[in-house]
């Protein structure tokens, strides 16, 4: 059942597959987040809610990020196994080192009617982060990122440039300035040892 409440059967072209969801695209009928609808790959059959939606006003270029629901199993379980994560493949590939802390972040979206995304980054850089999430954008989905260093609001410009599935999703920066790019970098490495020390002084006093 697409929003409206008629019934429809399609073909569907599926990405970012893993075994709690995917990223559908070439949808032409009407759906929303929160929508669940029936999916059928090979002889396998699976019900899936609707977590976001992106329509671009074309038909047959709606994408639509499924959650597969509680209870029911992956029926592209063999395709998961044999994907190769885009993650590890850029890492070789930053300008900037990156760091592994929890850093709070607004993922927006160039189509005001879609909801904005309030959460963390769990390693970031002066050039880009990475946020965990089950289900990831799809690769090149323009987004725009807001965050805070000390008491001034950053905004910028960013794109999807690495999109796993079940895993999460890597977000280059593409309108950041270059010494911004630098005081992000310093900013982030300077939580980063503030952090180690802390953990350090707590290890120290358990001991």
């Amino acid at each position: 059942m697409d929003s409206d409440g008629h019934p429809f059967f399609q073909n569907a072209n599926a990405t970012n597959l893993s075994s709690e969801g995917a990223t559908f695209s070439g949808i032409s009928h009407p759906l929303k987040a929160g929508d669940v609808i029936g999916v059928q790959y090979a002889e396998k059959k699976v019900r899936c809610k609707i977590i976001w939606v992106i329509n671009s006003g074309v038909e047959r270029q709606i994408e639509a990020g499924i959650e597969i629901l509680a209870g029911q199993k992956s029926p592209w379980q063999e395709l998961t196994k044999q994907e190769k994560s885009e993650g590890e493949l850029s890492k070789n590939k930053r300008r900037w080192t990156r760091h592994k802390i929890w850093f709070p972040l607004e993922i927006g979206f160039e189509d005001a009617r879609r909801t904005h995304m309030q959460t963390n980054a769990t390693d970031i850089g002066g050039r880009g982060c990475y946020v965990e999430t089950l289900l990831p954008l799809p690769m090149g989905t323009k987004v725009k990122i807001t965050f805070w260093m000390d008491d001034e609001k950053i905004q910028t410009s960013g794109a999807v440039r690495a999109s796993d599935g079940g895993v999460g999703m890597g977000i280059e920066f593409t309108q950041l300035d270059d010494h911004v790019q630098e005081r992000l970098q310093k900013h982030v490495e300077k939580l980063d040892a503030g952090l180690q020390r802390a953990a350090k002084s707590a290890t120290t006093a358990d001991s």
